[in-house]
């Protein structure tokens, strides 16, 4: 079987810190590779995979102020199906722009839907040649068939089990109005705990203007960007991960991480959150500040290390890529 893996160009493949594509498209690569699968990683020129590395840009346009991106997708598009009829399958992670020129791909097309940029985006997904992935139940558009849905798998050799965690909370993520960081702060500060975060800004003014002015170093702490060396020390360190989103999560790979470390989540009953977290188990779901700050004050009746076996039952990369592996062999046939 030869697979081609279409990547995203933003980051790095597998990100240096942000990346959550990149991370998913590595991960498959690599679990695909270990299988003896023949795969080629379109992806960015620096990146670092077993398999066949292609591509046309040196770095990810997020990483460079002299890269485009909208005209290096295009170019990588191009390259990369210009190969296609080398190939079993095209396993496309780049949203829609592919599936734009998907007419022109000779071999099987597989999109994985790594959740929507918005409707405007669906008349790319509608016209095109491609089979179809959701990566939660939550995030199926109705406009659309799909072959199945795939959660992600994360890596646990680097996220190892601590059975005991601190007394901080976690927020881990991009600093974005979506991810509720404000929510986050508030919800620390009336459960009388320290919230350590960890995140790209993503939202410059809703930084500054909503987030930063409460970052005080002691109550608050603001740690950047965290490499995946650094993610899993965090994430098992704290009681508890705040995940209070104001929109459908399409799937949120941190609360899987967090949890796969023996750390429950208190997480916003929205999008995949009821999919992903299991209530009582690996974590709360609730709809409030009020009902998040009462989690909290109860979190320790999770036991940690049951958390952690159950999550790493349902999401270990191995398992994500022999979902995969099942569905190429569907299509090829």
């Amino acid at each position: 079987m030869k697979v081609a893996l279409l990547g995203p160009i933003a980051w790095r493949t597998p990100p240096l810190h942000y990346g959550p594509w990149e991370l998913i498209t590595s991960l498959l690569a690599e679990g695909l590779t270990a299988r003896g699968v023949d795969v080629t990683l379109f992806a960015t020129l620096d990146s670092l995979t077993k398999a066949t590395l292609d591509g046309v840009v040196p770095t990810g346009y997020e990483e460079s102020d002299q890269i485009d991106g909208r005209v290096w997708e295009a170019i990588h598009v191009s390259h990369a199906l210009a190969r296609s009829g080398e190939f079993d399958l095209i396993h496309n992670h780049l949203d829609w722009l592919p599936l734009a020129f998907s007419v022109h791909c000779r071999a099987p097309m597989l999109t994985t839907v790594h959740g929507f940029s918005g409707q405007n985006i669906l008349p790319a997904y509608r016209r095109a040649r491609s089979h179809f992935v959701a990566i939660s139940d939550s995030d199926r558009s109705p406009d659309l068939e799909y072959v199945a849905t795939v959660h992600h798998g994360v890596d646990l050799s680097a996220l190892p089990v601590h059975p005991d965690g601190g007394d901080d909370l976690i927020l881990f993520g991009r600093i974005h109005p979506d991810k509720g960081t404000d929510i986050a702060i508030e919800i620390a500060r009336r459960a009388g705990r320290r919230l350590i975060m960890c995140g790209i800004v993503q939202d410059q003014d809703y930084f500054a203007e909503r987030v930063e002015p409460l970052i005080d170093g002691e109550r608050v702490v603001y740690l950047g960007s965290v490499g995946p060396d650094e993610r899993g020390t965090i994430l098992g360190s704290g009681a508890a991960l705040l995940h209070p989103i104001r929109f459908a999560e399409p799937f949120g790979l941190s609360v899987v991480e967090s949890m796969a470390c023996g750390t429950p989540v208190v997480a916003y009953r929205k999008g995949s959150m009821p999919e992903v977290v299991d209530e009582g188990m690996t974590g709360r779901l609730v709809d409030t500040v009020d009902e998040a700050v009462a989690a909290v004050a109860g979190i320790a009746e999770i036991d940690r290390m049951a958390c952690a076996a159950h999550a790493r039952r349902r999401f270990s990369a191995d398992r994500m890529v022999d979902e995969y592996m099942t569905i190429y062999r569907k299509i090829i046939s």
